[in-house]
């Protein structure tokens, strides 16, 4: 039986480093991050990204967005929605 659905990973198909994660957030929040530095935990991975490959086949749809605008977007819009 086939699914009349699908799900998309969708991403900009580019690793992006912790530091540049926490960075953009801290930008986006306007402060500095309170940081607990461990070593690798159990099921954490060192490197992963979206694979957007089917989205682009399937939709002709191709995300661009850096890291630091969707943060940005994404801190604005839950700072509205919550009042």
């Amino acid at each position: 039986m086939r699914a009349s659905y699908k799900i998309y990973n969708i991403g900009n198909n580019q690793p992006v480093t912790l530091r540049r994660f926490i960075t953009a957030l801290e930008t986006a929040l306007g402060q500095k991050a309170v940081e607990n530095h461990l070593p690798m935990q159990p099921g954490d991975v060192p490197v992963t990204y979206a694979d957007v490959d089917e989205l682009i086949a399937d939709v002709g749809f191709k995300p661009a967005t850096e890291v630091e605008d969707g943060l940005e977007q994404f801190v604005r819009w839950y700072q509205d929605y919550q009042g």
